[in-house]
């Protein structure tokens, strides 16, 4: 099942918010990761069996102070968005005309060796 983590973390500048998000598509499981709210220290991170727990204390290791906002389960109707249906490919297909061939018999005065 497909969960949605919002985890917040204490970032300083553009140099760990790139680690943070290192280290959160670096996890197993993980689908896809973004930057929330305001001053973009929060990371929602979207995946099937992502452990939040694990990913946490990997923040607070890499990067520092890191609190587990919410997990909830995933929107499904935000996978239907994504995909969309193309038309079935029309293909064109110019078939060439056979050539006209033709049968002949021969009743002539047959061929003799003497």
């Amino acid at each position: 099942m497909k969960q949605k983590m919002v985890v917040k973390v204490t970032m300083k500048g553009e140099k760990s918010r790139s680690k943070a998000l290192k280290i959160v598509v670096g996890l197993s499981g993980v689908e896809s990761a973004s930057l929330k709210g305001d001053d973009k220290s929060q990371i929602e991170v979207t995946g099937d069996g992502v452990d939040a727990v694990k990913l946490t204390s990997l923040l607070r290791k890499g990067v520092g102070y890191a609190e587990l906002v919410s997990v909830s389960a995933a929107d499904k109707k935000d996978d239907k968005k994504d995909e969309t249906k193309l038309p079935p490919p029309f293909y064109y297909y110019q078939c060439q005309p056979v050539p006209p061939y033709g049968y002949v018999e021969n009743y002539g005065p047959s061929c003799s060796i003497l």
